[in-house]
């Protein structure tokens, strides 16, 4: 501004001169025209000086407005270029030779430019370059790589002069290669999701398989376009209730699983693992189909819930074929419902489920009351229907979630979800009673059919389902008899179970130690007094001569398995002591031992015995296997079965406790044995009591028509065993002829006893 100051204040003054001097020349005629001449030519060097200062001062201007502009530049962090519009002129800044490697030196060398720049970032006319806008192209850096950029040009001042017209122009580029990259891979990965998308499409749609699933804090489920095929649906998310009701009543348990697999506290362990399980749900044909789930659970953010979901293809075909594999192992032949090995697996499943998810079960126990007389009354063909219809009651019971099965003879099971409500149980009790009740037909109208149960909470104990279901059958296991009977697993019932545990490891202790001994009672001929057997009855000595009495310790084995050890020593060692007294010498006599229902039921008996006779060199026709009544007919084709497979070994069978069990005389019939062993309960009133006469007559002679040998037990008195002899019973057993001995003192007893036995029998019999 100075200097425009100068310029103006310069031109004034010759204004203000030429003024004068026209002046005075008009003054002066006669020097006139040289005044004139004189102010021309100071006029003419004035305009020059004016001029040379104007140029002077214009450059001096651009060269400071260069300076501003390359400040400017150089402190930008992006990418610019100083340039005039003929390339005699080029500044970079630090951020472009940063980005391509070249130095400024190096760019200012117009070939070298356009090596780096690409053709068309030289437009054809200087107003085509201030036009593109966003101009994209490459630059090459130095090594050849390819720097993608996009630039803005601007002009930022005009030269001109006699030679030529320039613009000075700055471009500011943007190093977009991240961003080209970038939209590439987009562009890319687009490109094969597309087709991926497809891909899958068509392979769902070829493979039949849909999606499931469900995301914490949403009361619905996704469900894929290929599901809503396979079920019938026209709406892609449906609510919890909705998919619910599609599921086949007995398979919501299943459903209830994996409602709670949402809210689990153990997810972190669980997330990634791939579960798979099957079940029903209503379809598209509006029948039941089998399905497979394989499924995974991931933590949500809140860890406290899940998103769940995996692919379910429907394998209905496959399970037609696997049906009859599990019918053969799971399906129990009479009722059609589960039977006890698919109740333990699904139980522990359960059980195990339950730990997880602080999710509790009800465990029911059922048993028909006295069910033996239905078959003695009606037959097995009514006392199949009688238990078919009972699994009907059964399964119906578990429409609502659960599920159920028969678990062995008349005893059935039911795994019940807890819904906070303790009365829950008893009320499906109650009801199931009330079912059982009205079930009359023509083949059992005479009967009133009732049914008795023992239940306790999955989460009241219990290291596994087995323990449970134990709980429950031993709450069953207190009923005194009385019809209808509900017992809950309660902490009396624990306490007792603790000290039955107790008790159970020091039995297991002493069977280790050999504290298990052998009695022996005498079984006496009637008909002359004669010794003719002997029943091996074990017993419990401790060290300090304490004998514990069977009826304590055995049914702790029975429920712990330590059963099948005491019954394989009372085998062994029955055998060989009857072996041992024949090669004494001792006339042979029978030796009769008790099996036990898990002996009968869960082993090979048939090889226990034969072991036992090989190993002891006991001929078989000197061992008798004694069977309970109430064992016999717990399953009695299968008792049939063991029954002649003992049987063909030469080994006698004994019906014990005959008559305890209301059963029928046909059983005489049905039942392979040898000898029928009549109860002490008839025997004990015989000689007052003159239908307890009448009845033990009566079956001496049916038993006598099959050839059946007879034998009483309870004897305490002459008169008894006289009753019995006129009777026609072979053989008699009770203290009356000798107490349980140990084989020391019984060995006494064969050697001199014995005949004290028989002069008793030969006096009365000469009288």
């Amino acid at each position: 501004m100075q200097k425009i100051n100068k310029i103006a204040l310069t031109a004034a003054v010759c204004l203000a001169a030429a003024l004068t001097a026209m002046n005075i020349a008009f003054r002066i005629p006669e020097y006139t025209v040289l005044i004139l001449i004189c102010f021309a030519a100071a006029s003419i060097i004035s305009a020059v000086i004016v001029l040379l200062c104007i140029r002077h001062f214009e450059k001096e201007r651009i060269i400071r407005e260069r300076e501003n502009i390359l400040r400017m530049m150089h402190s930008l962090n992006t990418m610019a270029v100083l340039w005039d519009s003929d390339f005699h002129y080029v500044e970079v800044n630090a951020a472009l030779t940063r980005s391509i490697g070249y130095t400024s030196e190096d760019l200012s060398d117009i070939k070298l430019l356009r090596k780096v720049l690409p053709p068309d970032a030289f437009a054809p006319s200087l107003q085509a370059v201030i036009n593109s806008r966003d101009e994209e192209f490459a630059v090459t850096a130095k090594g050849g790589a390819k720097v993608s950029t996009i630039w803005n040009t601007s002009i930022v001042s005009t030269v001109q002069d006699k030679k030529r017209n320039s613009c000075l122009m700055l471009s500011i580029g943007l190093d977009i290669s991240e961003t080209v990259m970038m939209k590439e891979d987009l562009i890319k990965y687009s490109k094969e999701l597309a087709e991926s998308e497809n891909r899958y499409t068509l392979s769902m749609d070829l493979s039949e398989i849909g999606l499931l699933l469900k995301e914490p804090g949403r009361n619905s489920y996704y469900i894929s376009d290929q599901l809503m095929n396979m079920l019938g649906l026209n709406v892609s998310e449906i609510s919890e209730g909705v998919l619910k009701a599609r599921f086949y009543p007995a398979d919501i348990m299943t459903f209830n699983a994996l409602q709670a697999a949402m809210v689990n506290r153990h997810l972190a362990a669980d997330s990634g693992t791939i579960h798979s399980t099957e079940f029903r749900m209503l379809s598209a044909d509006n029948t039941y189909h089998w399905y497979q789930f394989r499924y995974k659970i991931t933590p949500a953010e809140s860890k406290l819930l899940a998103n769940i979901g995996g692919a379910i293809i429907d394998v209905t075909k496959d399970k037609e074929k696997d049906l009859l594999i599990e019918k053969m192992a799971y399906i129990d032949d009479v009722t059609q419902i589960y039977n006890r090995n698919k109740f333990m697996q699904i139980g522990q499943e359960t059980f195990e489920c339950s730990a997880d998810t602080n999710r509790s079960y009800w465990v029911i126990v059922l048993d028909i009351d006295n069910f033996h007389i239905v078959n003695d009354t009606c037959g097995y063909q009514n006392g199949n229907k009688l238990l078919a219809e009972f699994g009907r009651i059964i399964e119906r019971s578990v429409n609502s979630g659960g599920f159920g099965a028969r678990i062995g003879g008349d005893n059935f099971a039911l795994l019940i979800h807890d819904n906070g409500d303790d009365e829950l149980p008893e009320r499906i009790i109650h009801k199931i009673q009330s079912e059982i009740r009205d079930l009359f037909s023509d083949s059992h109208a005479m009967q009133t059919i009732t049914c008795s149960a023992g239940y306790c909470k999955m989460s009241d104990g219990g290291n596994d389902f087995a323990q449970v279901l134990d709980h429950a059958e031993f709450s069953l296991s207190l009923s005194d008899g009385s019809k209808s009977d509900i017992i809950r697993y309660d902490n009396k019932i624990h306490d007792r179970i603790i000290a039955g545990t107790a008790l159970e490891n020091e039995l297991a202790a002493a069977i280790e130690k050999n504290e298990m001994v052998l009695y022996y009672q005498p079984k006496i001929n009637l008909s002359d007094g004669s010794l003719m057997g002997m029943e091996a009855l074990i017993r419990w000595v401790k060290p300090d001569g304490t004998v514990v009495p069977p009826n304590q310790f055995i049914p702790v084995a029975e429920n712990s398995m330590l059963i099948t050890k005491i019954s394989a020593f009372v085998l062994k060692e029955a055998c060989r002591q009857n072996k041992e007294w024949q090669d004494k010498g001792y006339p042979p006599v029978t030796v009769s031992i008790n099996l036990t229902a898990v002996d009968f039921y869960q082993t090979d008996v048939k090889e226990a015995i034969q072991n036992a006779l090989e190993e002891t060199g006991l001929d078989a026709r000197w061992l008798d296997v004694e069977l309970t009544e109430s064992l016999a007919l717990k399953d009695i084709d299968h008792a049939i079965q063991q029954m002649k497979d003992i049987r063909d070994l030469g080994v006698k069978l004994s019906m014990d406790d005959f008559g305890t069990g209301y059963s029928s005389l046909s059983y005489i019939q049905v039942l392979p044995i040898t000898l029928l062993k009549l109860d002490r309960s008839f025997i004990m009133y015989l000689e007052e009591d003159e239908v307890s006469r009448e009845i033990v007559s009566a079956v001496i002679k049916i038993a006598k028509s099959k050839k059946i040998e007879t034998i009483a037990e309870g004897i305490e008195t002459f008169g008894q065993a006289e009753i019995l002899k006129r009777s026609g019973c072979d053989h008699a057993q009770g203290y009356f002829f000798g107490k349980p001995m140990p084989a020391d003192e019984f060995e006494k007893f064969m050697s001199s006893k014995s005949e004290h036995c028989r002069q008793i029998m030969s006096v009365e019999t000469a009288d």
